[in-house]
């Protein structure tokens, strides 16, 4: 008995030694990134630039091993309409977008969009783990968020459509007013969580979903919970100088965008 307990261990220790922190994989238009253990949860930085920038420049400049676009933001006046919080600060913030508050549709519905779904690394005893929470969502005694994304909406354990405001219906349950292309099938990024790894999905625009195709997708995959990042032309990877993926019209230099998750070197 001690013989099959000492091999199970061992066993254990290899597969352990051998799991990749970040796996990637490919298949019909999808990739399916894994991020496993606890250093690679330590080297995702989530990030905001002054300035509009593509993923490719902000993977640049951040030296990072893997980076994807997140939060939302306006392209007119460069602002963020999305939190994300970098090393336990705040970097960007709705509140200081004017747009959102001289528009008197989003302003009725401020509460709806400054809450909406965000993804963190919240460090607690020393350990570091995944949440996908509503923004406001407070983290539980002892706890920090060490760095956070807000988009949305939530996809698991349920679909947040009109809680989040991207889908508002009239009285007689008909559509009348729809955000961030979420009915329509177009490219995505998503990111979940499965027992202790995160995941991300990076829908290219060969097999383009909408949010309810995505949510079978993530309860296929047994994701536990799962949230969206800006789609559509915003949806980008870059890996190492291995992979690239840019969902955008043009001189396919990629679409600039505002806010970038970041697996530092």
């Amino acid at each position: 008995m001690k013989k099959i307990i000492i091999l199970l261990l061992m066993i254990l220790s290899v597969n352990a030694v051998n799991a990749k922190p970040i796996d990637i994989t490919y298949d019909n238009g999808i990739y399916h990134i894994v991020l496993t253990g606890e250093k690679i949860r330590k080297k995702i930085k989530f990030v905001a630039s002054d300035s509009l920038m593509t993923n490719k420049e902000a993977h640049i400049k951040g030296e990072s091993i893997l980076t994807i676009n997140t939060g939302f933001f306006d392209p007119n006046n460069g602002k963020t309409i999305s939190y994300i919080v970098t090393d336990r600060n705040t970097a960007v913030d709705p509140l200081f977008n004017e747009s959102i508050l001289e528009n008197p549709i989003l302003r009725r519905n401020l509460d709806k969009i400054l809450n909406r779904t965000e993804f963190r690394v919240v460090e607690c005893d020393n350990k570091y783990r995944y949440e996908i929470v509503q923004h406001k969502s407070g983290v539980d005694f002892g706890c920090n968020i060490i760095t956070s994304a807000q988009a949305g909406p939530m996809i698991l354990p349920q679909l947040r459509l009109e809680e989040e405001f991207f889908v508002v219906k009239d009285k007689d349950g008909n559509v009348v007013r729809e955000a961030a292309s979420v009915l329509h099938k177009t490219s995505r990024t998503i990111i979940g969580i499965k027992d202790e790894d995160a995941h991300i999905l990076i829908i290219t625009d060969e097999n383009p979903m909408d949010l309810y195709e995505v949510q079978k997708l993530c309860k296929k995959l047994g994701f536990d919970r799962a949230m969206a990042f800006d789609g559509g032309s915003s949806t980008s990877l870059n890996y190492k100088d291995e992979i690239e993926v840019i969902s955008a019209v043009g001189d396919g230099g990629g679409r600039l965008l505002k806010s970038f998750m970041l697996i530092t070197k």
